[in-house]
């Protein structure tokens, strides 16, 4: 089964690293902890293990345990009865209960209350909740996925993290690193978001200049992913030119990166396994789908860029199979008379 990364784009070697731990992983119903720093996309990491997962027809459920006060984080997991509490007018379940069959996120689960922590830690070991006000438990069955940008080892050690709930979510640890340890990443990510929101406004893609480029690379991006995702959006709207000069990067980015004269070529993207995700565990790290700006840039409509893509992948099979039809109608995953009607349609064509 190809690995669906939920729109994680890039194909760095530490990426792909995570991308292979997460195809041996998602199938099961190991407890994962997820970390990293803030902005890596530690949920579309999360939600890339639920779709790959037995799980994946049953409900997502996420929750930001950091940004619900504590005094009602216990009801939005485990729900309450009428009456529990001021407010209470009805019984409501809890995302325990919602994501019943599925798989719930615990994000920033480093921000949980000691005594909300013993509470979970009762979930993973009995499989049971009790609705805040309720006089009973009730069973569930969830697969646990924490992620968290704090170092929990060192909160355990504080005191302020319980040491049996961590060995418990630790049972798969998976590390998304950082932007600025992704090399080629940074440019691949860049262009992408800039596509993207030139598209949303409908303007011409803009390009980044090579000094532009090098100062990119360079930065640090303490921010991550989320940061130059904002920072691009920002160029789709601010920039006046089709190519963006070093000029319009913030004096923060030049600041740091100092001389640009002086910095070093961009790193490039890591090269893509040979066989389409062989060694990737089945990740097409580096695809990107067509746009509508790739249809502008090439002067086409939709049909004849289909054709083109079509005949390009034709061609490329026969030369795979050294023009065997059967071996290319195999490569290609359609009938051998399928293959044939195609080329005589690219003959009359042509």
């Amino acid at each position: 089964m190809d690995l669906d990364t939920s729109g994680i784009i890039g194909q760095s070697t530490s990426l792909r690293d995570v991308f292979r731990i997460l195809a041996k992983v998602a199938p099961t119903d190991s407890t994962v902890l997820v970390t990293g720093e803030s902005g890596t996309g530690k949920e579309l990491l999360v939600r890339a293990l639920h779709s790959n997962s037995q799980r994946r027809s049953m409900p997502f459920v996420p929750i930001n345990c950091g940004a619900i006060p504590k005094e009602l984080l216990e009801s939005e997991l485990f729900g309450h009865e009428k009456g529990a509490f001021t407010h209470a007018i009805r019984s409501r379940p809890g995302r325990f209960e919602l994501a019943d069959g599925g798989t719930i996120f615990l994000d920033e689960i480093g921000e949980m209350d000691l005594t909300l922590q013993v509470k979970i830690l009762r979930v993973l070991q009995e499989k049971e909740i009790e609705r805040v006000g309720g006089a009973g438990v009730k069973k569930v069955d969830v697969r646990i996925v924490a992620a968290t940008n704090r170092d929990l080892e060192r909160e355990v050690a504080a005191g302020r993290f319980r040491e049996d709930l961590y060995y418990r979510l630790n049972v798969i640890p998976l590390h998304l690193p950082a932007l600025r340890e992704r090399g080629g990443d940074i440019l691949v990510l860049a262009e992408h978001f800039m596509r993207r929101f030139c598209e949303r406004k409908g303007r011409r893609c803009l390009t980044l200049a090579p000094d532009t480029r090098k100062v990119l690379a360079a930065y640090s991006w303490p921010g991550n992913v989320r940061e130059l995702e904002n920072f691009m959006e920002r160029l789709s709207i601010l920039a006046d030119d089709d190519v963006v000069p070093p000029a319009d990067l913030p004096r923060k980015i030049l600041d740091e990166v100092g001389d640009i004269v002086s910095l070093p070529e961009p790193t490039p993207p890591d090269p893509l396994p040979v066989a389409a995700g062989a060694a990737s565990g089945g990740v097409p790290a580096g695809f990107s789908w067509p746009t509508i700006t790739d249809l502008r840039d090439k002067g086409m409509n939709l049909k004849d860029f289909l054709d083109t893509v079509e005949e390009r992948l034709l061609d490329e099979a026969l030369t795979m199979a050294e023009g065997v039809k059967n071996q290319a109608a195999e490569i290609l995953g359609i009938k051998r008379t399928t293959l044939i009607e195609k080329l005589k349609k690219k003959r009359s064509d042509s």
